[in-house]
């Protein structure tokens, strides 16, 4: 097999996961590239990820940094990584932050919604997401009655989460409001209800369709816009592929693949096979999660294993990196490019880099000890799953290729690391 489809697969694996072991790319190789994507997008077996952490008899906050904990150490261990993914994706679209929602439950009880419909039909996905406790709590929908209609949930599910700026009006968002008046939410038992005499029950006329519509009759409308699928293709190229937007044969193709039956897997499969996603290569900055998660999951190491302090530590280099997960800074979600590669960042991410490879599995630096001195950049590469180092860099690691340990700090926050 060429280096050509080499380089391929490891394109599609830093993507598709939150970052592949070299052994995962030498499978990925021998299984080909259209097999590599067929089990990313319906992986077999069990996913082998801890199971949902026990929240009783904790405070707040200590529940909150134990959900935090665990979505960290799921990331590392989950077989499914592309599934995993996608959920790391959808709490960037739905954007949801825990310093309002006030409640670790309800913030795992949104991530369940995410896992069990985000990948299907994404007409049950959006009416439950109407449904989300947090996300009603998170865009005041529980403030949203017939007296008083509030517009926040209308206007973000039109705007940021089903069909884009300049698919509908301020008159659409008046009208959906009152389409989603009426749901009430009771903290306690984590559930939402629809309160009748809190409704508003009359004709409503959105994107020029008249009826009585409620919340479900609404999402059927914005499910028959156009926009809907093109706006997902774009949402998802963006955090997949590339910054620049996605060519219009490329949304196209994505298009056909959902289909009638707003089919979420089989759109995210068609942009992984897309012709023009292998050329996207170097297009992404990671992001802190995506890059702290593949970090950990190269040096074989479990964040499960981790004492309180260091746990702490890595929950500190993330917020420091600002990407504290279940805290995106607004409903527009995580920011992308160049805004996580700040001069602070650069001084956090080597923080981090050292936190881990101070915790970093035996077979990881032995295998750079292994390598002869001027062998160790492309033992490094491999380690990572870098394509190759520019000469600048080739330069810089060489000069500390005598200590593994510092070396394999240095390549994690290397320009050929960060960007992929």
């Amino acid at each position: 097999m060429s280096m050509a489809e080499r380089e391929k697969v490891a394109h599609l694996l830093r993507r598709a996961t939150f970052g592949p072991t070299a052994e995962e790319v030498d499978e990925a190789e021998r299984a080909g590239y259209q097999a590599t994507v067929d089990r990313l997008v319906n992986p077999p077996g069990a996913d082998g990820a801890p199971a949902a952490p026990v929240l009783a008899n904790l405070n707040k906050d200590q529940q909150i940094q134990r959900i935090t904990d665990w979505w960290l150490d799921r990331m590392v261990a989950t077989a499914h990584q592309f599934p995993e993914k996608l959920v790391f994706f959808w709490h960037g679209h739905w954007a949801t932050s825990v310093e309002k929602v006030d409640s670790a439950p309800l913030m795992m009880q949104q991530q369940n919604v995410f896992r069990q419909l985000g990948r299907g039909d994404f007409a049950p996905f959006v009416k439950a997401m109407l449904r989300d406790p947090a996300l009603v709590l998170w865009l005041d929908g529980q403030r949203n009655t017939k007296r008083a209609p509030n517009e926040n949930l209308a206007r973000e599910l039109m705007e940021l989460f089903t069909i884009g700026i300049g698919n509908y009006t301020e008159a659409d968002v008046q009208q959906g409001a009152k389409a989603l008046t009426g749901w009430t939410v009771n903290r306690g038992n984590g559930t939402v209800k629809l309160e009748p005499s809190r409704f508003d029950s009359g004709e409503k006329t959105i994107l020029g369709q008249k009826g009585k519509f409620d919340a479900d009759g609404y999402t059927d409308l914005l499910m028959a816009q156009p926009a809907t699928v093109k706006f997902l293709a774009d949402r998802l190229w963006f955090r997949f592929a590339s910054g620049e937007r996605p060519a219009p044969e490329v949304v196209d193709r994505m298009s056909k693949a959902y289909g009638a039956n707003r089919d979420l897997n089989a759109l995210t499969a068609a942009m992984l096979r897309d012709p023009a996603f292998p050329a996207t290569r170097g297009q992404l900055v990671k992001q802190p999660t995506e890059w702290a998660v593949g970090a950990m999951r190269q040096l074989g190491i479990r964040p499960s294993s981790f004492n309180d302090a260091d746990r702490k530590a890595l929950r500190d280099g993330l917020n420091g990196m600002d990407q504290l997960l279940f805290h995106p800074p607004s409903v527009g979600g995580w920011p992308d490019g160049g805004a996580w590669l700040t001069t602070s960042s650069v001084q956090v991410r080597l923080r981090v880099a050292e936190l881990l490879v101070s915790k970093a599995a035996a077979p990881a630096i032995e295998k750079l000890n292994a390598a002869p001195e001027q062998g160790r950049m492309e033992a490094l590469a491999r380690l990572l799953v870098v394509d190759m180092w520019t000469q600048r860099t080739r330069q810089a690691l060489s000069e500390q290729a005598k200590d593994a340990r510092r070396l394999l700090a240095l390549g994690l926050i290397s320009p050929e690391y960060c960007v992929h």
